[in-house]
């Protein structure tokens, strides 16, 4: 079965949707741009993570120490390095599925709460490693966090994502849900 990936325009979207979720969550903690070194990440699309799978019915996966380039990386100078990796093939199914679902709309979102769990991860306001039960109310937090952090932003749909993750969880557009 063939798996589709982001064109380069798409991936162009993508850069500004991250530049964007940057400058918001910076905003929103009231730190600068250069404090993002203190909190090193890293996107992945799923065509580059390679044989690294997703069970979870979700537009990305946060991982920390994760294979980057054949590489482990360790915990560096004891700051963690985290990786986004985002699941190609659901988002873009999402998107073709539903056409008040935008692409840069949807990754200022993903993106937005995925570096809001950074930097709560990275200033030890929520350890990493945790239960489930713990994780689903961190979860529920960050959205909460996230809608805070968006609601505001003058975005075509994006008001649509909003609403769509009013449940919090796993987000359904059209007629059908994000995983079939």
């Amino acid at each position: 079965m063939p798996t589709h990936s982001f064109s380069h325009q798409e991936m162009a979207t993508l850069g500004e949707a991250l530049h964007i979720a940057e400058e918001v969550t910076s905003e929103y903690y009231k730190f600068s741009s250069a404090q993002w070194r203190r909190h090193p990440y890293d996107v992945k699309t799923r065509a580059a993570w390679g044989g690294l799978s997703s069970c979870h019915p979700v537009f990305a996966v946060l991982n920390r120490g994760v294979w980057a380039d054949e590489i482990v990386w360790p915990r560096a100078k004891a700051r963690d390095y985290y990786f986004i990796l985002l699941e190609d093939e659901k988002i873009l199914s999402a998107i073709a599925r539903d056409e008040k679902l935008g692409l840069l709309p949807l990754m200022l979102y993903v993106f937005t709460h995925e570096l809001i769990h950074i930097v709560r991860f990275s200033n030890f306001v929520q350890r990493f490693d945790v239960t489930e039960e713990i994780r689903e109310e961190e979860e529920k937090r960050v959205h909460r966090i996230t809608y805070d952090v968006l609601r505001k932003i003058p975005m075509k749909s994006l008001g649509y994502v909003l609403d769509s993750y009013e449940d919090h969880r796993v987000c359904k557009w059209g007629p059908r849900s994000l995983v079939n």
